[in-house]
């Protein structure tokens, strides 16, 4: 298992990544373009993908413009194998190593992805969007989460 940072030439893997997810599924693919996810990659945040035997499994980009968790998503071939706390992991590093400022992101309540962000050491402060939940974790929390 590799991790590393995400190149242009990923995108459409990434692609085919987030579409293959049962949960946190899009309404319509065509919703996160090609071009959506250059954007979050290289100008306004930084992404990284998992790849097992040349194949990538996974990917998390995270938005520092917004201070937000663009997106963590697995093959559910992949689920449950520790790629997506590594992943989640390389991210929140790479923040905090940018910025002391609060990162934040929205889950659907009662996924597999709440229980994961929960363990993670994320705590709840309220609601976003369309009835997700909203998890925040500051640079203190998760320098303690590290020790």
């Amino acid at each position: 298992m590799t991790i590393r940072d995400a190149k242009i030439e990923d995108i459409p893997q990434i692609q085919v990544i987030r579409n293959s997810v049962k949960e946190n599924t899009l309404s319509d693919p065509g919703l996160v373009t090609d071009r959506d996810c250059e954007e979050f990659l290289f100008q306004r945040g930084k992404g990284w993908v998992c790849e097992i035997n040349g194949e990538i499994v996974g990917f998390s980009i995270v938005d520092r413009k917004e201070n937000n968790v663009w997106a963590l998503f697995l093959h559910p071939d992949f689920e449950k194998q520790g790629t997506g706390r590594k992943l989640h992991d390389s991210m929140v590093d790479w923040y905090f190593e940018q910025t002391k400022d609060t990162l934040w992101l929205g889950t659907s309540p009662g996924t597999r992805a709440e229980a994961f962000y929960r363990k993670a050491g994320w705590k709840e402060t309220g609601k976003h969007g369309k009835g997700e939940i909203k998890f925040e974790m500051t640079y203190n929390q998760w320098q303690n989460n590290k020790s």
